[in-house]
């Protein structure tokens, strides 16, 4: 397990951390000292990506997944198709977000485990590895986290009142993308350079920034990278001439569940951070503020953010913990900090109450 900025000393007899009470501004050059030590010494024990939950979550994930969507074809009742495509849509979700523990587990933690994500859900569901492995890591360096350089921020809250619809339902898009990255740009990359580069550095990372551009894969990333593009043309093309056979029913109802899988996505995206930040560089402290956590006892946000994303700013002080043992890393963490710690002010208490920040926030901008 790596910290981002790990604490210089341990959290034996240290204090309980001090109640929150610095401002924003602060907050960019201090941090919880006391907070990050105890999240490293609490947590020793911990971080062991174990192959018995891993496999048998996502193995199952992906079968109901995947039963939902026969279902939703082979049904002539409407209700029932979308019964199934919902349930499926979220099988799948769970499934898919298995795409980030494959960007921070070690690579030798789970063998074959990347391997197996890859032709089960990845290529199938037009989302390798690749698209995400090489960029997420960015998202967590300390000095570009909420920076011009992170692929993954946008500073939603200080932006427009019509950007927070317009951010998530791009997201309906996102299958056809997919699709047309896969049997258009792609192929024409492999006869045109300068397309390969560009198709490269712009639609080739699960990534929300527009001013992103990803860098040319090298080593073990860029054999990967070949294969798992040939996977998804594969795929893809298969698709599309299934529809010769079997028209375009089934296609459009996979595609219908993929987007509304994009969509659900796109809304815990949404409400993963605050999203406050103008671009400057941030402590650890600031950045884990900036995260979202929505411990239990309420259990929607397992829906709506599996596989330990409802644990995001936590994840932000412990990057490399594996999913299964954030509720235990927080539950340890909540109990020796105490309530009106630091790390208290990274707990929310659901998606409702976080879009009602985020965009009351971006109301005032559009005063």
């Amino acid at each position: 397990m790596t910290m981002i900025d790990p604490p210089l000393a341990p959290a034996a007899d240290a204090p309980k951390s001090a109640p929150v009470k610095a401002t924003r501004a602060q907050f960019q050059t201090e941090d919880d000292k006391v907070m990050l030590r105890a999240a490293r010494d609490l947590t020793k024990d911990l971080g062991e990506a174990k192959a018995g939950i891993y496999w048998p979550d996502m193995l199952i994930s992906t079968g109901v997944g995947y039963a939902g969507i026969a279902a939703a074809i082979l049904t002539s009742n409407m209700a029932l198709t979308v019964l199934f495509g919902l349930i499926a849509a979220l099988a799948l979700y769970r499934s898919l977000m298995f795409i980030h523990e494959l960007t921070h587990i070690h690579r030798d933690a789970l063998p074959g485990f990347r391997l197996g994500w890859n032709l089960l859900v990845g290529i199938p569901l037009l989302t390798p590895s690749f698209m995400y492995e090489g960029v997420h890591t960015i998202h967590h360096t300390r000095t570009r986290y909420g920076t011009i350089e992170d692929p993954e921020y946008l500073p939603l809250a200080l932006m427009k009142p019509w950007s927070l619809p317009l951010f998530v339902l791009v997201a309906l898009l996102a299958p056809i993308a997919l699709i047309v990255r896969a049997v258009i740009l792609v192929p024409l990359g492999a006869i045109f350079p300068p397309v390969r580069e560009f198709v490269w550095q712009r639609f080739s990372s699960l990534s929300i920034n527009p001013d992103f551009r990803r860098k040319l894969p090298t080593g073990e990333l860029a054999k990967r990278v070949r294969w798992q593009e040939a996977g998804v043309f594969v795929w893809s093309a298969t698709l599309l001439a299934s529809t010769q056979v079997l028209g375009w029913r089934p296609l459009l109802i996979a595609l219908a569940i993929l987007s509304l899988t994009a969509t659900l996505n796109q809304l815990r995206t949404l409400v993963a951070h605050l999203w406050e930040n103008e671009g400057e560089p941030m402590t650890v402290t600031a950045q884990f503020l900036d995260s979202v956590n929505v411990p239990p006892p309420g259990p929607v946000a397992e829906i709506w953010a599996p596989v330990g994303l409802r644990y995001h700013a936590l994840h932000h002080l412990m990057p490399s913990m594996p999913y299964h043992d954030l509720p235990e890393a927080h539950r340890r963490l909540k109990s020796e900090l105490g309530e009106g710690s630091t790390y208290e002010g990274a707990n929310h208490p659901g998606m409702l109450n976080l879009v009602g920040r985020i965009a009351r926030s971006t109301m005032m901008r559009g005063k």
